[in-house]
């Protein structure tokens, strides 16, 4: 009972911080977002290079390094990632947080699908009704909005083939991860970095210290939520963590909605009803496969997929 309260307490920390993340970004909306996610990709390795010196983890580095197969599946992640990182921020910062909310909801569905496509799973009756109705009504808001919700899509595809990728990678801890993950990102930060100086100019520093302070602080509120979210993972079963990755989306929804009182006209409700539907679905299927194993041990199986780095 102490370790899941524990690990309740890291994970709601995790999930809190990542909930956190569109007002932060809101806050330096005055920057470029193309600029700012150049700028999170360098401090974030700065923050973890700084953990893997004082956790004394760069064998770890060196030997994902070395290894050309594990090295270019981490390639490929980094760029699902840097590509997720920008679509959020770009999304947070044109006032259009409710669509990026929308994309983490639809991403448990996509998981699904991908698991259909990459791995041949089957789907239950409980999936497939979740997947049909999501899609509906996704589908029919945006027929009647007359706009398809590219930045939900866009983060839903990114975030989703980000956890397939993932799912090959073996034996390689969340902070190390990261780590190559962001040394592989900083090249491409740094480019984009110069093609934004050339074409807009550079404002992270232009704004006064506190905008630029909060811009070199976005690596570390990126690198502290994976940490606790770690540790929760090593603590709480796979069911409570799969309960708790609703936090983020749904304060992403009331801050998008209440705060930054973002339209929401029938069409686009009638998208989010219908995810929010088949999500009901999804759970109440988790609940009777759980019921239908045949030991508690499913219950307390660590977290395997993607960790939600936005």
């Amino acid at each position: 009972m102490k370790q899941t309260r524990a690990g309740l307490g890291y994970g709601l920390g995790a999930y809190l911080i990542w909930g956190a993340f569109p007002p932060f970004f809101t806050l330096i909306a005055v920057v470029n977002p193309f600029e700012v996610v150049s700028w999170r990709v360098m401090t974030t390795l700065l923050v973890c290079a700084l953990i893997v010196t004082v956790t004394r983890r760069w064998s770890r580095v060196r030997a994902v390094l070395s290894s050309p197969k594990t090295f270019g599946m981490f390639v490929l992640s980094a760029i699902l990632l840097y590509a997720n990182w920008q679509i959020f921020v770009v999304g947070v910062v044109t006032g259009h947080v409710l669509e990026t909310s929308l994309g983490y909801f639809i991403n448990p569905l996509f998981t699904i699908l991908f698991g259909v496509i990459f791995w041949r799973e089957r789907l239950s009756r409980l999936q497939w009704i979740a997947v049909s109705v999501a899609g509906v009504g996704v589908l029919y808001s945006a027929i009647a909005y007359g706009r398809v919700p590219w930045i939900a899509l866009g983060i839903a595809l990114s975030f989703g083939l980000y956890g397939v990728v993932h799912q090959r990678i073996e034996h390689v801890d969340g902070v190390t991860g990261l780590t190559v993950e962001t040394l592989v990102s900083v090249p491409i930060g740094i480019v984009q970095l110069i093609v934004v100086a050339s074409v807009a100019g550079l404002g992270a520093f232009s704004f006064g210290p506190l905008i630029a302070g909060l811009v070199l602080v976005s690596g570390l509120l990126t690198a502290v939520p994976l940490i606790l979210f770690g540790e929760a993972a090593r603590r709480l079963p796979l069911t409570y963590l799969g309960f708790l990755q609703f936090l983020t989306p749904i304060l992403a929804f009331l801050f998008g909605y209440f705060v930054m009182g973002e339209e929401l006209p029938l069409s686009r409700w009638v998208g989010f009803v219908g995810v929010w539907i088949a999500l009901m679905f999804l759970i109440a299927d988790m609940i009777l496969r759980l019921r239908r194993a045949p030991s508690p041990e499913l219950a307390h199986q660590p977290h395997t997929g993607p960790i939600p780095l936005d």
